[in-house]
Parts: C-alpha cells; sequence; structure tokens
C-alpha cells in the first residue's frame, strides 16, 4: 500500500476517533462535528482516490494538485475562524446583556431590602 494512502486512512482515523470523543464527552457541538467529519471524509477521499485532486486541479486550472490542496484548506480555516468570531461576538454581546440585567436586579433588590430595613440615619439617635 502506497505511503501517502496510509498517512490518509491514520490522518482520518485519529480526526474519528478525536471527533466521536469529543461528541460523547459533551466537548464539541454536533454543528462543528459535521464540518470536521466531512474534513475526515475528504482526507480519506484524497488517500484512496488521488486522481480525484488531479482532476479537482485540471478542472480548477491548477497546475500542482498540492496547491489545490492547501488552499482549499486555509479557505476551510479561514471560514471557521470567521464563524468562531462571529459566535464569539455574539456570546459578547449576552454576556454584557447578561450583566447588565443582573446590576439592575441586584439594585431593585437592594432598593427592596432598604425599604423593608430602613437603616438608622442620624436624626434616629
Amino acid at each position: 500500500m502506497n505511503p501517502s494512502v496510509v498517512l490518509g486512512i491514520i490522518g482520518s482515523a485519529v480526526i474519528m476517533v478525536v471527533l466521536f470523543e469529543m461528541l460523547r464527552r459533551q466537548r464539541l457541538r454536533e454543528k462543528y462535528a459535521v464540518l470536521w467529519f466531512l474534513v475526515a471524509v475528504a482526507a480519506l477521499v484524497v488517500a484512496f482516490v488521488p486522481g480525484a485532486l488531479r482532476g479537482a486541479a485540471d478542472v480548477v486550472g491548477v497546475e500542482v494538485p498540492a496547491n489545490l490542496l492547501f488552499f482549499a484548506a486555509s479557505m476551510f480555516l479561514m471560514v471557521i475562524s470567521l464563524q468562531h468570531s462571529h459566535e464569539l461576538s455574539r456570546l459578547e454581546e449576552k454576556t454584557r446583556t447578561l450583566a447588565e440585567e443582573l446590576a439592575l436586579l441586584r439594585l431593585d433588590v437592594d432598593r427592596a431590602r432598604g425599604a423593608e430595613n430602613p437603616a438608622p440615619g442620624p436624626a434616629d439617635d
């Protein structure tokens, strides 16, 4: 068996094992697991059918198939990074909103406690 095929199979197997273990331990959400599953499948396809990468490179007009692979991988990582940035921004906004709501609730609770048990002032002495 060709060493590149073995490397592709091992890489895909490692991705799959880590992926399923992270899913089992609830360390990864399903929407991200689908993306990484597709990466593992793509690695298997490239390993077993190297002609597919050559064919895709010819269709796109890239002379070296490895360049197409690196370009596709970098675009994939850029999309993942952009999506994570979007999620992070959304969560930061949600955290800020929750902190503001908590501060308002604490203020309401402090005011309610103050109305029930007025603190002795200088006139009460």
